[in-house]
């Protein structure tokens, strides 16, 4: 059996509860993936609820044409909308449309509930100072 450090069991079980967690929310999420649910997110948090497609890869750890594969069926069910940009024809930008804010109030009221079945309350504390920790050792890790 190989040893590893702490830090790596870390990583591995980081990953693994991701799996876990986005099958959990795939399933349970009526009909949106986490992934959708991610992209119809980041753009309600963007400046006119618009971003490139590349800007949103960045955002939910996709690769562009990764984001592309999910946009489509997204935009052909009318939950996203895209155009070129005014500046720039060849880029494309992504936006949020009508239906695709009214998925996103319904999916987080769900996600509301799957999280609260997950997480206990009185385990908040705790998960609001791991929040941090991630966001800390993802910060040490772009600068790598």
């Amino acid at each position: 059996m190989t040893k590893i450090n702490k830090s790596i069991e870390f990583f591995i079980n980081l990953s693994k509860t991701q799996t876990i967690l986005n099958g959990r929310f795939d399933r349970g999420l009526g009909g949106l993936s986490f992934s959708e649910f991610l992209i119809l997110f980041h753009l309600s948090q963007a400046e006119g609820e618009k971003m490139r497609r590349v800007d949103i890869a960045d955002k939910i750890g996709l690769t562009p044409s990764g984001v592309t594969r999910l946009l489509l069926p997204m935009e052909k069910v009318h939950l996203i909308k895209s155009g070129p940009i005014e500046k720039d024809a060849r880029v494309r930008f992504v936006q949020s449309a009508s239906a695709g804010k009214q998925k996103l109030a319904e999916t987080l009221e769900r996600l509301e509930v799957l999280a609260e079945d997950i997480i206990p309350n009185k385990k908040i504390k705790e998960i609001e100072a791991l929040s941090g920790l991630l966001m800390e050792i993802g910060g040490r890790a772009l600068m790598i």
